[in-house]
C-alpha cells in the first residue's frame, strides 16, 4: 500500500486488561511494530497508537474478587502491558486506556451523533439472565454450544471457530461462566444501533477498497449477503464502563466505546501537536490502517466501519488480518506447556530473534504462522547467525586487523546497482506486508555479500593486492550498510549495535542511495551467536513444584455418578473422575443438595492426597471442598475446567504430594468471600479461571 497520505495512523487491536500478553498476541504487535517501524525509516509522517481495552463484566467481576476497584485492576495490567511491549522492541508512539475522558467525550459524542441522524433506537429484548447470580449475563459471561456450527464452549457473542455472530439467547445449552447453572431468559430495554441500513453502503466500501485482503472481503460480503442483523449497543449493570447519557444503569456495550479508544489514543497522541484527532478522523487528508486477528473481522470490517460511516467519521483505509499462532503443529496448550506469556518465552529466548521469526513468517494473508521450535532454531543459527552476523563480522574484522578500520572506494558498481534493485524489492515488500519476502531478499543480500567475500579470498588477495583487497572490502560494507538499513524494521537492537560498528548511527531508507567510501568504522564485536534447542517442560515438569507448592493435592473432579450410602441418610457417595482415575468419595450433603441430580456433572475441587478412610463402611478416596455459610453450603467449582485439571493456591497446593490427614488440612485457613475461595489468603484457580462457590455461599471451607 503505497498510496499514504500525508498522515498514518496504525492500529493495533486493543488487548483486554484481564490478563497477560502471550506469544499469540505478540504475532500482530510485532507485525505492527515492523510496518510502523519502516514507514518512519523511509521519511513517512506514521504514528501507532493503541490502549487497553478496559470496559466490561470480566473487569468488574475480577477486580471484586481480588478485592480492588476496576481502576486498579486495570492499571495494574496496562503497567505489565507496556513493560512487555517494550522488551519486544514494540513502541507505541500513544499506549493510552479506553477508560479515559477522552474515549468518554468520543464514545458520547458518536452515539448522539447516530442518534441524530436515526440510527439508534430503543426496544425490550429477551437477555439471559442468571437467577443463582441475580443478574444479566452479558456475552462472555455465558457460554454453550454455536448455533451455526456446532461447536461446544462458545462464548455468547461470537463462535471462535467459525467466526459466526449471534445473541447470548442463539446458544444451545447455554450456562453461566460465573456458576455455571442454567440461566433463564428475561426480558430488558436496550439500545440499538441500525447495522442493517449499512447493507449497501458497506458492499460498496468493501468492493471499491484495493487494500482490503481478497479472502477478507469475500468472507464479509457472504456476511452482507446473508443479511445484516442490528446491533445492540448497551448492557445492563453492574458493569465497569461509561454510563449512558439519561441513564442509571445503562452502560455502552464494550464493544461500541473499544474501537472508538483508536480515537481516544489518536487524541492523546495529538496532544502539544499541530493537528487534533479530528484532522485523522474526520477528514480525508490522512490514511488509517489497522491491523487485527481473524477472530475480530467481523467487528472491524461491519460493525466499526458502519458507526463510522453513520457518525460522519473517517473509515479506515485498510484493515490488515492475520492468522493465528500455532506452537509445534499444534494449537497454544497450557497442558503441553506451549502456551507461553511474553515474559515466560523472554526467558527463554532474546525477544529480538522472535521479532525475526515471525517477520520470516508473515505474509499479507490470514494463513496461521507455526511456532515450529526446531525452525526456530535452524533459522537463527542458519540464517541470522552463520549468514548475515557472519558477513558483518567477517567484513569488518578485516578491515579492522588489515587497514586500520579505513575504508576506500566501491570497486564493484554492477554489484553495487544489483544490491539497490534488490533493496528497492525489498521495500516493495514492506509497503505490501509482506514480511516473509522481505527477510528472504534480506538473506540472498547477505548470501551475496559472503559469496563475494569468499570469492575474492581477501586473506590472500591482500598479499599481493592491498589496495584491491581494500575496495573489496568497501564493496562489502556498503553491503552491510544496506543490510542493516533493511532489517531495521525487524531487528531494531541489532541494527543499532551494526550501526555503531559502522559509525554510522542513525541511518534511515534514505541512506540506501548513499555509497560509504572512505569512511572510518569503529571496532568489529561479535553481536549474535548460535542458540540451543529450546525444550519446553510441561506443568508437571517444572523444576520447583515440590518446594513451591508443599501441601494439597488439589484437582478438578467431574461428579459421574451418585448413590445412597447404605448407612448414612447424610451421606451420598460420588464417584468422581479425576482424569488419571476414578475415585469414590463420601460427602455430608444430602441436606443442601437433597437431589442425586444436583450433583451430577458438576465439576468440584476434590483433594487427591487425603489419607483414604472409611466413612459408615464405604471408602472414600478423597475429600472434596465446599463453604459453609452457617444455614447452607454450597460446593466449590470450576465449570470451564476438565477433570483431572490442577487446582492451586500459591505455596499450599501442588503436584503428587505425599498424603495429608485432616488434622493438617484443618490447620490451613480456608474461606470463601465474594464468590471466590481462597486458602491462607491466596487465590483458589485453575490454568482456566478462578474456583467458584456454588450459591454464592460465604463462610469457611471444609
Amino acid at each position: 500500500m503505497k498510496d499514504l497520505k500525508k498522515r498514518i495512523l496504525i492500529t493495533s487491536a486493543l488487548i483486554y486488561a484481564n490478563g497477560p500478553i502471550h506469544i499469540g498476541h505478540l504475532v500482530e504487535y510485532i507485525q505492527t511494530d515492523i510496518y510502523i517501524r519502516f514507514l518512519k525509516l523511509n521519511g513517512h509522517n506514521a504514528f501507532y497508537c493503541g490502549a487497553d481495552d478496559t470496559h466490561g463484566t470480566p473487569i468488574e467481576i475480577n477486580a471484586a474478587k481480588e478485592g480492588v476497584t476496576p481502576e486498579e485492576f486495570i492499571s495494574r495490567w496496562w503497567k505489565q502491558h507496556d513493560e512487555d511491549y517494550k522488551k519486544y522492541g514494540i513502541i507505541y508512539d500513544s499506549y493510552y486506556t479506553t477508560n479515559s475522558p477522552e474515549n468518554q467525550k468520543y464514545t458520547e459524542l458518536i452515539f448522539q451523533k447516530l442518534k441524530d441522524a436515526n440510527y439508534i433506537y430503543t426496544k425490550d429484548i429477551e437477555l439471559t439472565y442468571c437467577e443463582n447470580c441475580k443478574r444479566y449475563l452479558p456475552d462472555r459471561y455465558v457460554k454453550g454450544t454455536c448455533p451455526k456450527c456446532g461447536a461446544k464452549d462458545q462464548y455468547g457473542d461470537v463462535c471462535e471457530k467459525c467466526n459466526a455472530a449471534y445473541s447470548t439467547i442463539d446458544l444451545i445449552d447455554p450456562y453461566c461462566s460465573i456458576c455455571g447453572s442454567k440461566p433463564i431468559k428475561k426480558n430488558s430495554l436496550h439500545y440499538f444501533f441500525k447495522l442493517s441500513e449499512f447493507s449497501s453502503k458497506l458492499e460498496d466500501w468493501l468492493n471499491k477498497n484495493n487494500n482490503l485482503q481478497p479472502e477478507i472481503r469475500n468472507q464479509i460480503l457472504v456476511w452482507i449477503k446473508e443479511g445484516l442483523h442490528d446491533w445492540c449497543i448497551s448492557r445492563d449493570g453492574p458493569y465497569f464502563g461509561f454510563k449512558i447519557p439519561g441513564e442509571e444503569n445503562k452502560f455502552f456495550y464494550v464493544w461500541l466505546d473499544a474501537p472508538i479508544g483508536y480515537i481516544a489514543s489518536t487524541a492523546n497522541y495529538c496532544k502539544n501537536k499541530d493537528f487534533t484527532a479530528d484532522d485523522i478522523w474526520q477528514n480525508s487528508d490522512s490514511t488509517i490502517i489497522h491491523f487485527i486477528g481473524k477472530d475480530i473481522i467481523y467487528f472491524h470490517l461491519l460493525f466499526w466501519p458502519a458507526v463510522l460511516m453513520g457518525a460522519g467519521f473517517h473509515v479506515p483505509d485498510n484493515i490488515v488480518v492475520h492468522g493465528f499462532l500455532n506452537v509445534n503443529g499444534e494449537k497454544m496448550s497450557k497442558s503441553r506447556g506451549t502456551f507461553l506469556t511474553a515474559r515466560e518465552l523472554a526467558d527463554l529466548l532474546e525477544p529480538e530473534l522472535l521479532r525475526y521469526y515471525y517477520a520470516a513468517n508473515l505474509s499479507h494473508t490470514m494463513t496461521d504462522i507455526d511456532l515450529d521450535l526446531n525452525n526456530l532454531e535452524n533459522r537463527i543459527n542458519n540464517e541470522l547467525v552463520s549468514n548475515i552476523a557472519n558477513l558483518i563480522y567477517r567484513t569488518l574484522s578485516f578491515l579492522n586487523r588489515n587497514f586500520d578500520s579505513q575504508t576506500s572506494t566501491i570497486l564493484n558498481n554492477e554489484l553495487y546497482e544489483e544490491i539497490k534493485r534488490k533493496a528497492e524489492n525489498i521495500q516493495d515488500s514492506y509497503y505490501n506486508y509482506e514480511f516473509r519476502d522481505s527477510v528472504k531478499e534480506i538473506l540472498e543480500i547477505s548470501s551475496i555479500g559472503n559469496k563475494y567475500f569468499q570469492d575474492n579470498q581477501p586473506w590472500e588477495l591482500i598479499k599481493s593486492d592491498k589496495e584491491k583487497t581494500r575496495r573489496i572490502l568497501t564493496d562489502c560494507v556498503n553491503i552491510v550498510k544496506t543490510i542493516l538499513i533493511l532489517i531495521k524494521p525487524i531487528m531494531p537492537k541489532f541494527a543499532e549495535n551494526i550501526e555503531e560498528q559502522l559509525s554510522l548511527p542513525n541511518l534511515t531508507f534514505k541512506e540506501l542511495d548513499k555509497r560509504i567510501e572512505n569512511h572510518e568504522i569503529n571496532q568489529a564485536k561479535i553481536i549474535l551467536k548460535k542458540i540451543d534447542p529450546i525444550i519446553l517442560k510441561k506443568p508437571k515438569e517444572k523444576d520447583d513444584i515440590k518446594t513451591t507448592f508443599p501441601i494439597l493435592d488439589l484437582k478438578v473432579g467431574k461428579v459421574i455418578e451418585v448413590k445412597d450410602h447404605p448407612k448414612a441418610d447424610k451421606l451420598w457417595i460420588l464417584k468422581v473422575d479425576i482424569g488419571s482415575e476414578k475415585i469414590q468419595l463420601c460427602a455430608g450433603l444430602k441436606p443442601y443438595y437433597p437431589q442425586k441430580d444436583d450433583l451430577l456433572n458438576k465439576h468440584l475441587v476434590v483433594i487427591t492426597n487425603l489419607k483414604p478412610t472409611k466413612l459408615r463402611g464405604e471408602i472414600s478416596q478423597g475429600m472434596l471442598l465446599a463453604a459453609d455459610g452457617g444455614t447452607n453450603v454450597g460446593i466449590l467449582i470450576a465449570p470451564k475446567t476438565p477433570p483431572g485439571s490442577n487446582v492451586i493456591a500459591e505455596g499450599i497446593t501442588g503436584l503428587e504430594l505425599p498424603e495429608v490427614t485432616i488434622e493438617i488440612i484443618s490447620k490451613l485457613k480456608m474461606e470463601a468471600k465474594s464468590g471466590s475461595a481462597y486458602i491462607n489468603n491466596k487465590l483458589l484457580h485453575t490454568e482456566n479461571e478462578s474456583i467458584l462457590i456454588d450459591k454464592n455461599i460465604e463462610g469457611k471451607i471444609r
